[in-house]
């Protein structure tokens, strides 16, 4: 008596192994020869909503730096003279030597950069948020980026 299981199976049409079959109407070799598609409008809003709060706000402060011509912080180097832009994270008053120092953090969207304030207990518009741009020479302490005593111009408050 002869079961379904002794005759033998015809040879598979797909090749490579389990799941090889494809569920798309368009065979694969048309999929390769075609240009990548732009991501559309619908796609970049997913992106947008996909995307964390703190992302979004480094690419903004990127953006801002590049458009007032400002150096990235990230490419800042050691003893180089610079012009930076960005939002103050932190402004810490801590005495260095015995002497006042008014200690802030600012970031770009590519990196922090240590503001340091000598002799300064406070300084009207020196706060966590506001947006800042500052000049001076970098200097490399403990490896972070330090600015002393900055020349700094105040961004307005509607533009934050």
């Amino acid at each position: 008596m002869s079961s379904p299981f002794d005759t033998p199976r015809p040879p598979h049409r797909h090749s490579g192994g389990r799941y090889a079959f494809c569920m798309s109407a368009v065979p694969r070799s048309e999929k390769a020869d075609r240009p990548a598609k732009p991501a559309g409008r619908f796609r970049r809003m997913l992106d947008r909503l996909s995307t964390s709060q703190e992302d979004l706000e480094s690419e903004e402060l990127q953006e801002d730096a590049q458009a007032s011509g400002c150096t990235r912080i990230a490419e800042c180097r050691d003893r180089q003279i610079v012009r930076v832009t960005g939002t103050l994270r932190t402004v810490t008053l801590r005495p260095r030597a015995g002497v006042p120092a008014l200690e802030a953090e600012l970031f770009d969207g590519t990196a922090p950069l240590d503001v340091v304030w000598l002799g300064r207990r406070s300084i009207v518009g020196i706060e966590p948020g506001r947006r800042l741009i500052a000049s001076g020479r970098i200097s490399m302490s403990h490896g972070r980026r330090v600015l002393f005593n900055p020349k700094y111009e105040l961004r307005p408050l509607g533009q934050e």
